[in-house]
């Protein structure tokens, strides 16, 4: 079985819409929950919904919920299925560079790592940047004007032959744009569960990309951005399918506007099914993704860590 994952992509063949989406209720959100009482405390608070986590949004007319049907995922059937975790054979993730990262159109590499660390709880390493030839990858000219694009099925064969056996997973980054197939006209990030790597394009993150102004911190909007895609697409290397309960960092998203939407953070039904998976300690988790915050004034994000480490450390 070779699942492949495509997400956070833009499906210009799609001439047709997937059913309506009928947003969960509350009782099947916590129903995806499962039973929190087996956790230990402090996990179990953290794993109860609060006003922090929101149930998801009814898609507009161009997002990923009206063009892709989503069954969801529970915490139990995810249980059943995932098989791959972390062991102590294979305990880190890779984070691969292809092509140049200039600083003015690309996130900082090092904190691309620092931040996957401390969100998956891992060891991550950042490998030296392979440079591939002009004609590698299936490279074809951009649609409507826009820069080449190299075809990621390409690529994810290339990363296995890079796999590091000590690897959990090894992801490729690249400012190069990418596509999944010739009717597609763009796709943010693929990844193959069972071959464990995938490829994501920070292209698109650029304001300038799109004609846009870039502002005065258009660097710190190309990392969240990066940072967001980073986080989505590992979480599935995890076995984590796009969550449809609450706002989450998995939810899936067709346009950018969409990802800048979603949130950085994990809903609980996701936080369940990652700890299972690596096994990390949820308050330490918070606390360091806290200073991460912290550190780049990214205060909305910052706000909701403090207020979930507070559920635990309540105020004197």
């Amino acid at each position: 079985m070779n699942i492949i994952v495509a997400s956070l992509a833009f499906l210009c063949a799609s001439g047709v819409a997937s059913a309506a989406f009928e947003r969960p209720p509350e009782n099947e959100c916590r129903r995806a929950l499962g039973n929190v009482f087996e956790e230990p405390e402090p996990l179990r608070t953290l794993l109860t919904p609060d006003d922090d986590f929101r149930r998801i949004p009814l898609p507009g007319p161009d997002d990923w919920l009206t063009v892709h049907t989503e069954r969801g995922q529970s915490f139990e059937e995810y249980k059943e299925w995932v098989e791959h975790r972390p062991d102590a054979t294979r305990h880190v993730i890779y984070l691969l560079p292809f092509g140049e990262f200039a600083e003015e159109t690309s996130p900082p590499l090092e904190e691309l790592r620092a931040y996957a660390a401390l969100f998956f709880q891992m060891e991550v390493k950042l490998l030296p940047a392979y440079f591939p030839h002009d004609l590698e990858f299936s490279p074809r000219p951009g649609r409507k004007g826009g820069p080449r694009q190299i075809l990621t099925s390409d690529v994810l064969k290339f990363l296995q032959t890079r796999l590091p056996a000590d690897a959990y997973c090894l992801l490729g980054i690249t400012m190069e744009d990418l596509y999944p197939q010739p009717s597609w006209n763009y796709v943010f990030g693929q990844a193959s569960l069972d071959e464990r790597v995938g490829i994501y394009s920070l292209a698109r993150y650029d304001p300038a990309f799109w004609g846009d102004a870039r502002g005065q911190h258009y660097l710190d909007l190309i990392l969240q951005r990066a940072c967001k895609v980073l986080a989505h697409e590992t979480a599935h290397m995890f076995g984590l399918s796009h969550c449809i309960y609450y706002e989450c960092v998995v939810n899936g998203a067709n346009h950018l506007a969409e990802t800048d939407a979603s949130p950085q953070h994990l809903c609980p039904v996701c936080l369940r099914k990652l700890h299972f998976a690596a096994g990390f300690d949820a308050v330490k988790r918070y606390q360091e993704l806290a200073r991460f915050y912290r550190a780049h004034q990214w205060f909305d994000d910052l706000d909701l860590a403090n207020r979930q480490l507070a559920r635990i450390r309540p105020a004197e």
